[in-house]
């Protein structure tokens, strides 16, 4: 490292080539690392830009509040200017984080033996100071013309990778605030949480001393109320799920699959923002907490996201259907998710009661219609003719009801509702999604 004599810039010399390592060993350079890989719309620039920072085309790196810079070099030699701009953090900002940092001593020492202690990081981020960058917290500057992340920028935020392994101070230093300087900051604050301790223990000792008169539950409870902070605020849903982290290597592992990798990796954040999205949505805390999916059912929904065939038939095997069970399972998801499954799978016989309210529901259904026979015999047939208005004859099959001739079945889920069904080159598809009552659903247009 060269030093400038400014105490707010410093300059690392290039790093040599690092062929075959991982840019970062530590959980903040990991980090730093994925806000990159999460800021770049390509992730093509991203995977060339490490190839770049490996074969050591990187050079000096100048560290300033609020950007890096660095000349990088083409495979031609070509040099290019490249900056990546960080957000500083606000004087509120470094006084919730310096207060966080000076309240525990064992922060301070992690700090001094260059480590950044997990906790402060997850305790400053719920105080509102996201100390290391996330999505969109990089902006990139090149002189070969890119507006978003080139292979240059993305070689430079590796090597920066590297520089943070050695000293956390570097991220630092990017929101704004000197090694010297932010240590003399927790000196004075270390030193100010002494003396209040101090004198807190001294009121405490006073307390204890006039005890034995008694304090009011309702005077003692509003005093410490009065000395808690609000609650920050929720933070704002993220626009879209984040991307996964690429696997850190030049050559696929023996025995792992890495696209299939990628895309469970890619489906369980999409998963998550779907989850979030719902926690943060108004009236989240009345809604009734869903099931949770078993295998067989998490496997036709990850079915539907892939857009890879072996992807699919591998989740097919895994579950023990066929290709085109699967299909048909995936095709009955997208109609209702797990309550459409089950339509599909579950051949269940009602019982008694539930039997009353499906032959008291077909006989609402048609209660206008000319019907020339009951809904209550022993395979709970109904109607007529089945054509010119009439009621259709229905014929039921424990919680399924085909109509005759026609091609067309409805069946009752277990949770009450009425699923369509066409038949199809010998084969009973899903044709749309559940309604309320078996008219509606039989009713239901095949073609859709």
């Amino acid at each position: 490292m060269n030093d400038t004599g400014d105490p707010y810039e410093k300059t690392f010399a290039a790093l040599p080539p690092a062929p075959g390592r991982g840019f970062a060993r530590t959980w903040w350079g990991q980090a730093w690392l994925r806000a990159l890989e999460d800021s770049a719309l390509d992730g093509e620039q991203v995977r060339q830009g490490r190839r770049v920072a490996r074969s050591g085309a990187v050079g000096a790196v100048t560290v300033r509040p609020g950007g890096l810079t660095a000349v990088v070099r083409d495979r031609d030699g070509t040099a290019h200017r490249t900056d990546v701009l960080v957000q500083e953090f606000s004087q509120a900002e470094w006084d919730r984080l310096l207060g966080l940092a000076a309240a525990e001593s064992g922060h301070i020492a992690a700090l001094l033996d260059r480590e950044v202690p997990p906790e402060l990081a997850e305790d400053a981020a719920a105080a509102g100071v996201e100390l290391l960058p996330g999505m969109g917290d990089f902006d990139p500057r090149c002189d070969c013309g890119e507006w978003d992340h080139c292979p240059h920028t993305a070689a430079l935020c590796h090597q920066v990778a590297r520089l943070l392994d050695q000293d956390p101070f570097v991220l630092l230093l990017l929101r704004g605030r000197g090694e010297r300087q932010l240590l003399d900051g927790l000196e004075a604050r270390s030193a100010a949480n002494a003396q209040a301790q101090a004198q807190a223990q001294a009121q405490t000792s006073d307390r204890d001393a006039a005890a034995a008169a008694g304090v009011a539950a309702d005077v003692a409870y509003g005093a410490a109320r009065a000395g808690l902070p609000p609650l920050p605020p929720l933070p704002d849903l993220p626009r879209a799920p984040g991307q996964p982290p690429a696997l850190d290597t030049e050559a696929e592992p023996d025995g792992l699959d890495v696209d299939a990798v990628e895309f469970l990796a890619q489906a369980a954040a999409s998963e998550a923002f779907r989850l979030l999205a719902e926690a943060v949505a108004p009236g989240h805390a009345d809604r009734a907490v869903p099931a949770a999916l078993t295998q067989a059912q998490d496997a036709v929904r990850l079915t539907r996201e892939a857009d890879d065939v072996r992807v699919r038939s591998r989740l097919a095997a895994a579950t023990g259907r066929s290709r085109a069970d699967m299909e048909l399972a995936v095709l009955a998801w997208g109609f209702g998710g797990a309550p459409g499954l089950a339509a599909l799978e579950d051949d269940w016989t009602p019982d008694r009661a539930a039997l009353a309210r499906a032959r008291a529901a077909l006989a609402a259904a048609w209660s206008d219609a000319e019907t020339g026979g009951g809904a209550g015999d022993a395979i709970g047939e109904v109607g007529g003719g089945g054509t010119g208005g009439g009621a259709p004859v229905l014929r039921r099959v424990r919680a399924r009801w085909t109509q005759a001739g026609a091609g067309r079945q409805i069946r009752l889920g277990r949770e009450g509702r009425w699923w369509p069904y066409r038949r199809e080159e010998g084969r009973w598809i899903p044709s749309g999604p559940s309604a309320p009552d078996p008219a509606s659903a039989l009713e239901a247009d095949p073609a859709d």
